[in-house]
């Protein structure tokens, strides 16, 4: 009788987690490399399905009507986004098909970002401002010491004499679905060992963010019309409820 709050409830929970991402997408158009993130939701039963199935994907009907929605996953955008030439010494973009990272050495382990506002800390390593230390192809950490620096298309650095200093690491993974991003928007890989390449990158340019901003506002505002629809019919769903119970016991 009273399953329409399960639809209800369900729903504005679900958008309500959607409306989160968003809200982190939008806050983030501006952060360099960030990567959107894209919301989906399914049916309850859909999820029983999944949770009363063997590893053989061989799953009992448990009933065909479903009364609930709820998150499912986030699947995050690799896309590249276009560049901003800023001139800066120490900044770097990589040109590639997205799924490229650099390596940053942090004190809870080893980090995969697409920002490259790198900067010298204070004993002259490379490093991501607030994060950690560079990597280079080899896993090591870039000692510069200046900023005043030459670089060839793939990252080799070298000094204003020609004097060869390193080469800026970027790492590819077999499977980008598997990492995992925290709020500030780096990754982390769920297991895989992600291998180094040859990739063009560009000097004194940084990648932009790849969130759409009038497309986030749109997503916005329509999931913020479910969310409230949802809420109005959920007093509505209430008020007929209440009169049910009440009212119709009266009737002899």
């Amino acid at each position: 009788m009273f399953k329409g709050f399960y639809n209800l409830a369900s729903g504005m929970i679900t958008h309500g987690k959607n409306l989160d991402v968003i809200s982190n997408n939008m806050a983030n158009v501006s952060t360099t490399g960030f990567k959107a993130d894209c919301f989906t939701g399914q049916t309850f039963d859909e999820v029983m399905y999944t949770i009363v199935g063997n590893k053989n994907k061989n799953y009992e009907d448990i009933g065909n009507q479903s009364y609930a929605t709820v998150p499912s996953q986030l699947y995050t955008d690799y896309s590249q986004s276009s560049f901003d030439q800023t001139g800066m010494p120490l900044d770097f973009a990589i040109d590639d098909d997205g799924t490229g990272f650099f390596a940053i050495q942090t004190q809870d382990g080893i980090a995969y970002t697409r920002a490259g506002d790198f900067s010298l800390d204070d004993e002259g390593y490379l490093g991501l401002p607030d994060h950690g230390r560079v990597l280079d192809v080899n896993g090591e950490e870039i000692l510069l010491v200046t900023d005043k620096i030459t670089t060839d298309n793939y990252g080799r650095i070298y000094t204003r004499d020609g004097g060869y200093v390193g080469q800026i690491g970027v790492y590819a993974f077999e499977d980008t679905g598997t990492l995992t991003k925290d709020p500030m928007g780096m990754f982390t890989p769920g297991g895989q060992q992600p291998e180094a390449r040859a990739t063009l990158l560009h000097h004194g340019m940084l990648e932009r963010s790849n969130v759409g901003l009038v497309q986030q506002m749109v997503k916005m505002i329509s999931t913020q019309r479910a969310y409230q629809s949802s809420a109005t019919l959920t007093k509505m769903y209430d008020q007929v409820m209440s009169h049910a119970s009440t009212d119709l016991g009266r009737i002899q």
